[in-house]
């Protein structure tokens, strides 16, 4: 019985993610088709290049979408998975049917450059962030660069960006220097939005400290925080000092106020700081502080 419950549950799920990604394909063909295309600005990646496309050879954007990233569908299902492929087939032909059925929507923003490539970003990177965040990409050139950081001693990102002035170029010689210059300022807006889509405005961070009163520290956190820490035996190299080195992890709203706690305890203590995409599980829960 569980068994089935399970898998209904897990039925539900794929169910609910498809739907989003639906969704997030159709805000972001609203954004294009809205607000950058008519005024010129382009998107990065194959976007981008769909877009030059249907401009230079009168073609619908929806079909040049869908066909320039059929091969890139392929390299995400052979590296990635068939749950992914598969969401991304169904968000690259949602985007590619959005397109088509939102050609003739009238602009909702003319003439004010700043204000169309934050908006057009904006809107942009909520569809595509919504469509990542539940198991589907909208746009393969981030497939290729992952498959290119195995290969290549670069990172994905670097790779991403380095593909991406290409595209800008290329994007030059429809709309010029201009619009190539607004559309990269767009495409930064849509991959920060995406992050924190992804990500969720709360977001974490993990705290390492290695501190000379670790005991004090931890029951401050603790009453003051509401959060639990561990310890781990940690060796000064140079001194071959044994220390306690404390983590916690925390939500963005509490990083001042434990670099507040840090800083009244131990002055001198050695903190190291990290962002966490996701915590899952264990015992990561806030407990009441009053």
């Amino acid at each position: 019985m569980k068994k089935i419950k399970k898998r209904r549950s897990t039925k539900a799920m794929k169910i609910w993610r498809g739907i989003m990604v639906i969704i997030g394909a159709f805000i972001a063909a609203y954004g294009l088709e809205t607000v950058l295309i008519p005024n010129n600005v382009s998107d990065g990646g194959v976007t981008g290049l769909s877009i030059v496309g249907s401009e230079l050879f009168n073609l619908p954007l929806g079909v040049l979408i869908a066909v320039i990233n059929l091969p890139f569908i392929w390299l995400g299902y052979k590296q990635i998975g068939k749950s992914f492929a598969f969401n991304s087939i169904l968000g690259i032909a949602s985007l590619a049917i959005g397109t088509i059925l939102m050609h003739h929507t009238p602009a909702i923003i003319e003439g004010d450059t700043l204000l169309i490539t934050v908006v057009g970003g904006i809107i942009l990177g909520f569809g595509m962030g919504l469509a990542l965040r539940n198991g589907g990409a909208l746009d393969g050139i981030d497939m290729l660069a992952v498959l290119l950081s195995r290969k290549l001693p670069f990172g994905t990102s670097d790779l991403i960006l380095f593909l991406n002035i290409f595209v800008f170029i290329f994007v030059s010689t429809v709309f010029g220097l201009q619009g190539a210059i607004l559309s990269a300022i767009a495409y930064f807006i849509a991959s920060k939005v995406i992050h924190i889509v992804e990500e969720g405005l709360s977001g974490s961070k993990t705290f390492q400290i290695i501190t000379t009163q670790p005991e004090e520290m931890v029951e401050t956190i603790r009453d003051r925080l509401g959060r639990s820490a561990t310890y781990k035996e940690a060796y000064g190299g140079f001194s071959h000092e044994r220390f306690k080195e404390i983590t916690c992890v925390i939500n963005r709203l509490e990083e001042t106020k434990l670099k507040e706690i840090i800083n009244e305890i131990d002055e001198g203590a050695f903190v190291t700081v990290y962002d966490v995409a996701e915590v899952k599980g264990g015992n990561f829960r806030k407990n009441d502080i009053h």
